[in-house]
């Protein structure tokens, strides 16, 4: 439960399906690392939270064996009647778990062969296994054949699936593309914000005390991005297309909202450009205060290189403001070109700039873009709706008996 878009989705579907009067139950693993946590929000949810130290990202055999069968014993303690998982370690281990457990259930009903059989073609029932796919552990950003492994693990999990939810077409398209499960298995749902934080406009004093915090004057274009300083998550291209940008617009500035591990080196290549005066850095914000600054802003720009889909392009969009976004992935179902905003091929620096140059320019287009991906985003990905799409997902592949 670090700061982060699977864990704020995992985290707004729990509680809302609290709210809505189900027993939830989240297993997570400890919010480690330097982005800034949940947990402590998801413990004052009302519902039980149950943290097993040996469930964390990092592949590791002997640690993710012990996970693998803790989760196996609190399945069977539980008997919930849906598993719905998230991200990629947790998506195979308790998907694997429930399994197990599921086809323990059945067996236990059933001994004799013909009725196993039985049994066994109509089990997919308790617990119904779920999961959603925020991104893919595969991508064209690694080896061929760390891929292939990943892709194989991938492969096995889907057989133990039931129902698939992606937070973006694309992502379905990618999963079946490279042979994981079957098209009827899948629903779109956009990933669920708090869209009230992003929809109500700040005050003009409120704008002006926060560009006055991080040193930015009044008059100043400013250019946002909302992303951890981590790998992939495009920050050198920005910097790279500063460049120019600085040169040509004095009144530009680009405000970097979130930490990571590369913050170090990234102002270390700002500083090496003669570009420091142009950076601004918040470090770790918390996820309430993210769409104040970026009303405080202008435009954003989201240059990962993978993303199923970058919550920050529908917050900004929330917040009226237009996006320049690289080509990847779920970004061109919400930035649409010359609607919402632009799209770039990745890596791209010099179109990337001249997107940018375009809206620095003409703020009336910037206006108009941002109205038009304010009223695209307000009904789609508020939590309420994505809660509403779940629930519906549910239903249709055979959940719980109390959902009606």
């Amino acid at each position: 439960m670090i700061l982060g878009g699977a864990q704020e989705n995992t985290l707004l579907t729990c509680e809302e399906l609290h709210k809505r009067g189900h027993e939830v139950i989240l297993i997570t693993g400890p919010a480690l690392g330097p982005e800034g946590q949940l947990m402590d929000r998801a413990r004052q949810g009302g519902y039980k939270v149950i943290e097993l130290k040996q469930m964390r990202r990092a592949i590791n055999p002997v640690r993710d064996i012990i996970c693998y069968r803790q989760l196996k014993k609190i399945l069977a303690q539980l008997k919930p009647d849906i598993v719905h998982t998230h991200s990629a370690k947790a998506g195979i281990l308790g998907r694997w778990a429930a399994a197990k457990v599921r086809d323990k259930a059945a067996d236990a009903c059933c001994r004799r062969v013909e009725k196993l059989r039985q049994a066994q073609s109509a089990r997919g029932k308790q617990p119904l296994i779920v999961h959603t796919i925020h991104g893919l552990a595969f991508h064209p950003y690694q080896s061929g054949l760390l891929n292939r492994f990943y892709i194989s693990i991938e492969k096995a999990a889907a057989s133990r699936t039931d129902a698939f939810i992606s937070v973006a077409q694309a992502m379905t398209n990618q999963t079946l593309a490279a042979g994981i499960g079957q098209p009827e298995q899948f629903t779109k749902v956009f990933s669920g914000l708090e869209t009230k934080n992003f929809l109500e406009q700040p005050t003009a004093d409120k704008i002006a005390a926060l560009r006055n915090k991080y040193n930015i004057p009044a008059e100043t274009v400013v250019i946002t991005t909302v992303a951890r300083l981590f790998k992939l998550k495009g920050h050198e291209y920005i910097i790279e297309s500063a460049k120019e940008i600085a040169r040509k617009h004095k009144n530009v500035m680009w405000l970097f909202i979130g930490d990571g591990k590369l913050r170090e080196p990234l102002e270390q290549v700002i500083a090496r450009l003669g570009l420091q005066d142009r950076f601004r850095f918040t470090g770790l914000i918390a996820p309430e205060r993210i769409g104040e600054l970026l009303h405080a802003g202008d435009i954003l720009v989201h240059c990962s290189l993978r993303e199923g889909l970058a919550r920050a392009i529908p917050q900004a969009l929330l917040c009226g403001k237009p996006v320049v976004s690289f080509d990847v992935d779920g970004a061109r179902e919400v930035v649409l070109n010359n609607r919402t905003g632009y799209l770039v091929r990745p890596r791209d620096v010099s179109t990337l700039s001249a997107a940018l140059e375009k809206l620095i320019a003409d703020p009336e287009l910037c206006r108009q873009l941002g109205e038009t991906g304010r009223k695209l985003c307000s009904q789609e990905f508020d939590y309420k709706t994505m809660t509403d799409r779940i629930e519906l997902v549910y239903r249709q592949f055979g959940g719980s008996k109390n959902i009606n």
